[in-house]
């Protein structure tokens, strides 16, 4: 196989195709739905390169956004998914988000034996 220097390397996504079906930042960026989840690809997935959108508004409050979770529950990440940090974010975040957050976390966990319960 040719290098062809024409082509881009596109980022592999993780968590989005599975929550919105697009494949690309690209697509994501179209989609008001998808634009609102894209604080959770940046915070589960370090092998995402947004260097070529870096400059989109949207793409950096999402990033903000995703600093600002990994701050509050960076034990609670790498313990589940480990990841390279992120910088620290200021301020605070939106609680009613945590219940996204939980089911993509789980989504996102190797899978374990269930858990045996105690029997009274």
């Amino acid at each position: 196989m040719q290098n062809n220097p024409n082509l881009i390397s596109i980022p592999a996504l993780k968590i989005l195709p599975a929550y919105t079906g697009l494949n690309t930042v690209e697509a994501i960026l179209q989609v008001p739905r998808a634009r609102r989840l894209l604080w959770l690809e940046i915070l589960f997935n370090d092998e995402l390169d947004l260097q070529p959108w870096q400059n989109h508004p949207e793409v950096q409050d999402a990033y903000q956004k995703a600093c600002q979770w990994f701050t509050t529950y960076r034990s609670l990440i790498q313990s589940v998914v480990p990841r390279a940090s992120l910088p620290l974010g200021s301020g605070k975040i939106d609680q009613r988000e945590y219940r996204r957050f939980a089911e993509t976390l789980q989504f996102l966990a190797p899978s374990s034996p269930p858990s045996h319960s105690i029997s009274k």
